[in-house]
């Protein structure tokens, strides 16, 4: 069979120039590695071609049996766009991703077959059910277990890519209710791969830095220690997730993942009010804990990348300038700020649809950057102008160098990813936002 796997990269509904896209794509910055790990495990009867529309245009004339285009809610109407035009063809198309698993029934009005959750092994039933003309309209995930291999994912992509990419662990049990990951199905379900398979598979990627795409290395320090600990010595940089409790708790695994090659931590602070934390249900997450956090990093000369969110019923218009004030002292490196954004499927979009607070459906603008709610507490100009205060304040040009020039004591390869991302975000702070509701 001739099989198409597309993965549609979620731009956020921005213009990207092209320094931007060459960013990009040279660090191979993806929303999933879902379409690699597909074709890692597509057996090699089949031809497989994984597209991306970054890099390519998708040709509706070339002749293919199956097409999987998996996709995130942002990027939906242009998903259905070319499903229904494969369909049209002729072509079988499978939907699959954190959409097409949050809304299954709406998927299938565009798809001949829904795959749930993350769904490596009902792809494989799948393509035998193709085979027999017995295609099932939806397959729900299958729990993962101790003899579950998650797919490698060093397949090629086109381009000059900087970064590699791997997964260690999968899933996260905290749930938060704002999370679209956790909350498809079987996403709440923690899986470890064996750390051997992982050390031998960084052996195999041929980038010096790599990307770890796990939900959070801190959900099992036992076993990340483990793993850093395997990987003194191969020569590798990369960047990871955690949560702030560990990295605030535990100078150990902090301090072995700098000695494994760790360039930077990306923690999810998401708000600096332990009232809205606890609201939100994020576990993991203690105020007074945040300064420990970002000390244990530094300490260890890697570079702190914190994720921010605003809109919770919480917040008030005066929460922009605390955060503000926070991250300062925080001296955090790099910060991501978004709005937040009610995703179908998560309990946050549940309460606010009962409540009669969801303002649009238009999944387009489900991109974090634009208000798809009716905020409890501000209204949503308020909102949108206090997120472009964010910005334009956290990388105003004499910030962005202090930043920059204040990385320079945590070595080369930090600095250059400080230097990196600050950079950009400071040229594109001024257009990260629409004024559209």
């Amino acid at each position: 069979m001739k099989i198409l796997i597309i993965e549609n990269v979620w731009m956020g509904g921005a213009k990207y120039k092209l320094f931007d896209k060459m960013f990009l794509t040279s660090f191979s910055i993806l929303p999933t590695l879902y379409a690699r790990q597909i074709a890692a495990i597509t057996p090699k009867k089949h031809t497989v071609s994984v597209l991306s529309e970054r890099y390519s245009k998708i040709d509706f004339d070339e002749s293919y049996d199956i097409v999987n285009i998996n996709f995130t809610t942002s990027t939906t109407p242009r998903a259905y766009e070319i499903a229904d035009n494969f369909r049209k063809k002729g072509v079988t198309v499978v939907l699959s991703g954190l959409h097409a698993s949050a809304l299954p029934e709406e998927a299938k009005q565009h798809a001949d077959s829904v795959l749930l959750g993350r769904g490596e092994i009902n792809w494989l039933r799948l393509l035998e059910d193709f085979e027999k003309n017995k295609l099932e309209p939806m397959y729900q995930p299958i729990n993962y277990n101790e003899s579950t291999k998650i797919p490698p994912t060093n397949i090629h992509l086109p381009g000059f890519v900087v970064t590699g990419a791997i997964e260690a662990t999968r899933g996260c049990p905290y749930r938060c209710e704002f999370c679209p990951e956790a909350n498809i199905p079987g996403g709440g379900n923690f899986y470890a791969r064996s750390v051997d398979e992982v050390i031998s598979e960084i052996k195999s990627i041929p980038q010096k830095t790599l990307m770890f795409y796990d939900t959070s290395l801190t959900i099992n320090p036992s076993y990340s220690k483990t793993l850093f600990k395997k990987m003194i010595g191969l020569n590798k940089k990369f960047f990871c997730n955690g949560n702030s409790d560990v990295l605030a708790r535990d100078k150990e695994l902090v301090s072995l993942s700098k000695e494994a090659g760790c360039l930077a931590w990306l923690v999810g602070f998401e708000s600096v009010s332990q009232e809205t934390i606890d609201e939100v249900g994020k576990k993991t997450n203690k105020v007074d804990e945040y300064f420990q956090t970002v000390k244990n990093i530094h300490d260890n000369k890697m570079a702190v990348i914190g994720d921010f969110m605003f809109g919770f019923d919480t917040d008030t218009p005066d929460v922009f300038d605390e955060t503000l004030k926070v991250i300062k002292e925080l001296k955090i490196d790099i910060a991501d700020f978004c709005m937040l954004t009610p995703f179908p499927g998560t309990p946050i979009f549940n309460k606010l649809e009962k409540e009669g607070r969801i303002l649009t459906k238009d999944w387009s603008q489900y991109s974090l950057k634009n208000v798809v709610f009716e905020p409890k507490n501000m209204t949503p100009d308020e909102l949108i102008q206090g997120l472009r205060k964010m910005y334009y304040e956290f990388y105003s040009t004499p910030y962005t160098v202090k930043r920059i020039v204040r990385s320079l004591k945590l070595g080369i390869y930090p600095f250059f990813l400080v230097l990196a991302r600050n950079a950009i975000a400071n040229m594109n702070s001024r257009r990260l936002f629409t004024s559209r509701r």
